[in-house]
């Protein structure tokens, strides 16, 4: 998965193309589709969030946004900067911040581990023949967790550990202030339990497929995120309480105010930001396939 989507000559998010919308070529959609408006809801949520009087000196950090403007570009904010970082430029964050991602944590590479004869083994690739295959490996490095004892024969687990290690890179710089990352994940109950053919899924030309070795380079993959890994890494590095929330759920109560003052001024027309509120709350499209992860880090303890 790490060559076949960050390999620079080869990998998928290298190639100098749009990836995402509706256009000739992309591939999926995201809530940034719906921009400007998402990035209205997330400064009217990051404002609740933060209190009375907290944004204005915060910085607005966005991670791993695609070539493009930022959610905020065009977005009146109270922030006192915004910038973006890209994939393979250095990750640096210092001060009160908002540390913000969408859709950055279910690209990154997993494990994939599958139940076979009594015994889980380890998956990877192959390239001999005709292209890739799917092979098991040897004895090598530990499970990242405590696999199920006795699960059904050929269940698959995709284990998300590269998100985990970018969780724990993020939270352990020397900066305070509010983490918020939108994506869809499991728990690790979820997970280890609940989800046999494993969750990795591949997306080409909006088409949701299996066969994660097919078009190597040209189509995403992707592999829902462990919260609990997640919610770990922030704890650890002093945030306090993390929790996740439906995507619904966090825009409904924490843009409120917002949401309801934009539905009074759409009110009795169809109208494309209309149309994308919709998309981005309604628990049919956006709204309960993603999550948020939200926390934070007071003063004083970075």
């Amino acid at each position: 998965m790490e060559v076949a989507l960050y390999e620079p000559a080869l990998g998928y998010y290298r190639r100098d193309v749009a990836r995402i919308g509706y256009g000739p070529g992309t591939d999926f959609l995201t809530a940034t589709t719906s921009s400007p408006l998402f990035g209205k809801l997330v400064v009217a949520a990051v404002s609740e969030l933060v209190g009375p009087g907290g944004s204005p000196g915060l910085e607005f950090v966005e991670l791993g946004a695609e070539v493009g403007p930022g959610i905020l570009d065009g977005v009146p904010h109270p922030f006192r900067s915004a910038r973006v970082v890209r994939l393979g430029e250095p990750l640096v964050l210092e001060g009160p911040s908002v540390v913000f991602s969408n859709e950055l944590f279910d690209a990154q590479p997993f494990r994939r581990f599958r139940f076979r004869a009594g015994a889980w083994r380890e998956l990877g690739v192959c390239v001999a023949g005709e292209g890739p295959e799917e092979v098991e490996l040897g004895p090598g490095a530990p499970q990242p967790a405590a696999l199920p004892g006795s699960p059904a024969e050929g269940y698959v687990i995709d284990a998300p550990v590269a998100a985990a290690a970018l969780a724990r890179t993020i939270a352990i710089q020397p900066w305070t202030g509010l983490f918020l990352a939108f994506d869809y994940g499991k728990s690790w109950e979820e997970i280890a339990f609940d989800a046999p053919a494993g969750t990795a899924r591949a997306y080409h030309r909006h088409v949701l497929g299996n066969n994660l070795l097919a078009f190597p380079g040209e189509q995403d993959l992707t592999c829902h995120v462990c919260w609990d890994w997640l919610k770990e890494a922030l704890l650890s590095a002093g945030f306090a309480d993390p929790r996740v929330e439906s995507q619904e759920a966090f825009f409904t109560r924490h843009a409120g105010p917002f949401i309801e003052a934009f539905a009074a001024s759409e009110a009795g027309r169809v109208s494309r930001e209309k149309l994308s509120l919709l998309q981005l709350l309604h628990p049919a499209h956006m709204g309960q396939k993603f999550q948020a992860l939200w926390a934070i880090r007071p003063p004083g303890r970075p």
